[in-house]
């Protein structure tokens, strides 16, 4: 006599389906709710395994860790190699079109022809030439100029200036992110570009430059208060401090000095706000000294764009 499937295993157990997939058979629960779940609806938990929903759930009353300082803890340092990788692909578009060095540097004030070829801005005006530059409504640059970097065939350092940036943002990115989280890392990393940029426009607007030295001077910056603040230094002293101090002076000769003591001065006020903040008002104090701090470098960039101007 034939025998006829009945559908359940031979253990006589009755089959389900995943509740999130109607297609899929399982034999899996979940612990919290008892809801039928496939493997890949499984979540591990301490005990037993739980569905995507009862996870959302019990997240909902987990309190967030927070670093020492605020920031909630991230288990990698993301914004660094995001900033890292925004940095490289930038330079890979250079290589293609070097025109953008140009476009997007931090030139305060200039006079550039229909051809593209620029001049010095003497305060006169001419037919046929445009004005250009921060000065004259340009903002971006402030910013951009920190994502770019001088080409394999440009100055003395060439490729190495690229080289040397990406390093020490991974150097010092990703201890000052584990101990700031990630909003906190990321504004002193902008604010210590904008101050790099800023003090090169008050004291050279008509010298363009490049570069993440600004940003990552002020991460040095930065790095030193929070060491200071902590009592402890994740890094050998001498890897950081002394190499940075030797390389501000030889490099000035031939790099925008202005924009690394910017940078490091704008990192190392926000470091300041942030790192000594006190407890019960932390994130009112912290909010005020990088929003001070931006509206101060902002005054000063509108401040000498009405004084080239007028």
């Amino acid at each position: 006599m034939d025998t006829i499937s009945t559908g359940q295993p031979s253990g006589g157990e009755a089959t389900t389906t995943c509740y999130r997939h109607p297609k899929r058979e399982t034999l899996l629960s979940c612990t919290r709710c008892e809801r039928p779940i496939c493997p890949d609806c499984l979540r591990e938990a301490p005990v037993g395994h739980r569905c995507p929903e009862c996870v959302r759930d019990e997240n909902r009353t987990v309190r967030q860790a927070r670093t020492v300082f605020g920031g909630r803890v991230a288990a990698r340092p993301v914004v660094t190699y995001v900033l890292i990788g925004l940095n490289v692909l930038a330079y890979l578009a250079e290589l293609v079109r070097p025109a953008i060095l140009d476009q997007f540097d931090s030139l305060g004030t200039g006079l550039v022809d229909d051809a593209g070829q620029r001049y010095v801005d003497d305060g006169g005006a001419y037919d046929g030439y445009q004005l250009i530059g921060i000065a004259h409504g340009e903002w971006y640059r402030l910013i951009t100029s920190a994502f770019l970097h001088q080409l394999p065939t440009q100055g003395i350092l060439g490729i190495l200036h690229i080289v040397f940036n990406m390093y020490w943002l991974w150097v010092l990115g990703r201890v000052i992110e584990e101990r700031l989280g990630v909003v906190r890392f990321l504004a002193v990393y902008l604010l210590a570009a904008l101050g790099g940029s800023v003090l090169g426009f008050l004291v050279s607007p008509h010298q363009a430059a490049v570069g993440a030295s600004g940003a990552v001077y002020g991460l040095a910056g930065c790095y030193f208060v929070l060491t200071r603040r902590l009592h402890h230094h994740p890094i050998d002293p001498n890897r950081v401090i002394i190499p940075f101090l030797i390389w501000m002076v030889v490099s000035a000769g031939w790099t925008s000095w202005e924009g690394h003591l910017g940078g490091l001065l704008a990192g190392g006020v926000a470091a300041v706000g942030l790192a000594y903040a006190p407890a019960k008002r932390r994130t009112i104090v912290q909010v005020s000294v990088t929003v001070g701090l931006t509206v101060l470098l902002v005054a000063l960039v509108v401040m000498k764009s009405l004084a080239l101007t007028t």
